[in-house]
């Protein structure tokens, strides 16, 4: 059984205004709100994206979760940051400004890894970039200020969530403060913050000022000085040790180097994501703090996961499941990707050190039940314009972790693990799948059900534990490509990614063929590679290179290393060393793939079939010695003089 908080999001009196009833749609304007009969909102909230009705969009889920409480709730999207009036729209919040900056970071949704600019944006009517500033919770925080000075300023989503301590920004080159700090905010709701946001906002309600609610999981705000209350564990240099098992988190506090320390020392600033990344359990993780110049930086333990019910609850608030009707007829690329999607769980238990999916959502696995995911693509068939029969994908950030948890409860309690998968599965990991083919199964038995796609990503090594599961997935729910993720073959790479070994997906692939084959279905594997990731030398960009040509894969799309704000990987990027061990100053040192020709040589190694690529890769296997591999026979892996016409491609191509 899950650990339980003591109160559920259900066990809340409703707000008064909950008289209103329920909004077709969160007013967008003074004109809709004055339709629904409202004076004024009590939560605003501001965000990057468009305004979708849909469960796929924190927007939608925020402002309806807090509906459901009682709440009027208002929704600026993608206002013109530019003049402090759209910020004005709907009037003063009773309450506070909830302001993010969508289901994407700003800064990767408007810059390649090469730091191009990017003229698309998926969340945007008819994919139209630019529509959102750079630091966008930063902009439109700041413009709420202006708007109404005084009024209450809560910042969430990933683009805060991640930059919630001092953290290293790849696009500046340089470690910036908290983002608490250039925001101004009250409060910062770090993860999924359904429980923190409800609990807030009646708190609120009910008369509490927001500078006094210092003690809701899932917050960071500024303080002056630590509480008295609190066992400082300092943590501020490489020579003191963490507290152990058996500490009392709810009365320890753990003292990070300050943001002036990292800042100058990048080996410091391993040291301090390690620590973060270590208390990231929340029936474990103690309190953290990090000076910034005079002001301290104070985040509670993470929040604790929501319930199969409270999952269920969520998802079944009255979301319209289309776009906002302002939009008219404009295409919304995320929403055409995910509408006739279903959301069945949260979290991921992999850690991949360049991920961001556990360090936002964590490590422990929040389902929902078999019955309310039928009953959301029964809604789909029936609400849902220009639905086929098709349900896109049945998944979340992983495919396959679907209700799976820890078998001991009093080991999950202690485990510091930043990862259950790797370097072996843990012993402790239920790792059956079989509840997940029932759910495939009943899922194409309702009625006007065609068929179930699973489109997100796989475990592969996670799936191989049922074997059966493969076979399910392979003959039914595959829509001729399955894309999956080993990211590299070596070993070195594999290592500072904690991704399992090569041969695991090697396994997965006879799997993968023989279903296949039974299935009498052509069907491909495509493989997700990545370029550039600390410890990655050019030899293992190389060997990928060879194993590649060997398999007869030609990449059309391929994905250098994103150093994203708080991974482990970025640390590692940034300071050359390796959080997943105890830092030291001498020794543990982990090669960082810098500099535009670097990174477009590793690149190039994956591309290895494009002639654009193959200039660099002739005067790199020189450097390297490896003359042999330059020739016009299938033995070499570049030709000797450049070829006119375009490369030809393989089958498959991810």
């Amino acid at each position: 059984m899950p650990y339980q908080p003591e109160k559920s999001l259900t066990d809340y009196r409703p707000f008064w205004a909950e008289c209103f009833g329920v909004a077709r749609f969160l007013p967008t304007s003074r004109a809709e709100m004055d339709a629904l009969g409202w004076d004024s909102c009590d939560v605003i909230i501001v965000t990057g994206d468009a305004y979708v009705d849909h469960p796929s969009f924190g927007m939608a889920i925020v402002g309806r979760v807090l509906e459901a409480q009682g709440f009027r709730v208002g929704i600026i999207a993608q206002p013109d940051w530019t003049s402090v009036s759209a910020f004005r729209t709907l009037g003063r919040p009773n309450l506070y400004f909830g302001v993010a900056a969508g289901n994407m970071d700003s800064m990767i949704n408007r810059y390649t890894a090469d730091r191009k600019i990017r003229h698309d944006d998926a969340y945007t009517p008819d994919n139209v970039g630019g529509r959102r500033p750079d630091r966008s919770v930063i902009v439109y925080s700041q413009r709420c200020r202006e708007a109404y000075p005084g009024i209450g300023l809560v910042i969430g989503s990933i683009e805060a969530s991640l930059r919630r301590t001092a953290h290293f920004d790849y696009w500046s080159e340089k470690v910036r403060r908290s983002i608490l700090l250039d925001s101004r905010a009250d409060l910062l709701l770090f993860g999924n913050a359904e429980r923190a946001v409800v609990e807030l906002t009646h708190r609120l309600a009910g008369g509490e000022e927001i500078a006094d609610i210092r003690d809701i999981r899932g917050s960071a705000f500024l303080v002056k000085s630590v509480p008295d209350a609190r066992l400082v564990s300092d943590q501020t240099s490489l020579n003191t040790a963490s507290p152990g098992h058996g500490v009392d988190a709810d009365h320890t506090a753990i003292m990070l180097p300050s943001y002036e320390a990292v800042r100058d020392d990048a080996v410091l600033y391993a040291h301090a994501s390690r620590i973060v990344h270590r208390e990231t359990n929340p029936h474990n993780a103690r309190a953290l703090a990090q000076a910034h110049g005079d002001q301290i930086v104070w985040l509670n333990p993470p929040p604790m996961p929501l319930s199969t019910a409270e999952m269920d609850w969520v998802y079944a608030l009255p979301y319209q499941r289309v776009p906002h009707p302002s939009y008219g007829d404009a295409r919304i690329p995320a929403y055409e990707m995910i509408r006739y999607s279903v959301s069945i769980m949260r979290g991921c238990f992999g850690g991949c050190t360049f991920c961001s999916i556990t360090e936002h959502e964590g490590r422990l696995i929040q389902s929902r039940s078999e019955q309310s995911i039928l009953e959301e693509i029964e809604d789909i068939r029936d609400r849902t314009p220009g639905f086929t029969g098709v349900v896109s994908d049945l998944g979340g950030p992983t495919a396959n972790m679907w209700r799976l948890a820890c078998t001991d409860r009093h080991a999950e309690a202690m485990c510091r693990r930043p990862s259950c998968l790797y370097p072996t599965i843990c012993k402790n990991m239920d790792t059956d799948q079989s509840p997940l083919i029932s759910l495939y199964r009943r899922a194409t038995s309702l009625d006007g059900v065609k068929k179930v796609l699973v489109a997100s990503g796989l475990r592969y090594d996670l799936a191989l534990e049922t074997p059966e599961y493969v076979r399910e997935l392979v003959t039914e729910h595959v829509g001729g490509y399955l894309k999956i993720a080993p990211e590299h073959t070596e070993p070195g790479p594999l290592a500072m990614m904690m991704k399992p070994g090569i041969a695991s997906y090697e396994r997965f692939k006879v799997l993968f063929d023989e279903f296949s084959g039974e299935a009498a279905k052509e069907q491909y594997l495509i493989p997700y590679l990545i370029a550039g990731h600390p410890g990655t030398t050019n030899e293992d960009m190389l060997n990928l290179a060879l194993w590649l040509k060997g398999k007869g894969i030609r990449p059309d799309q391929v994905q250098n290393f994103y150093p994203s704000p708080m991974a482990t990987a970025t640390a590692m990027y940034h300071s050359g060393k390796d959080p997943l061990h105890p830092i030291r100053r001498h020794g543990g040192d982990v090669v960082a793939v810098k500099g535009g020709r670097s990174r477009r040589l590793q690149k190039a190694f994956l591309r290895y079939h494009d002639p654009d690529n193959w200039p660099l890769l002739r005067q790199a296997l020189k450097n390297m010695g490896r003359q042999d591999l330059i020739g016009n026979s299938k033995m070499h892996l570049v030709p000797l003089t450049q070829l006119t016409g375009p490369p030809r491609r393989s089958k498959y191509r991810p």
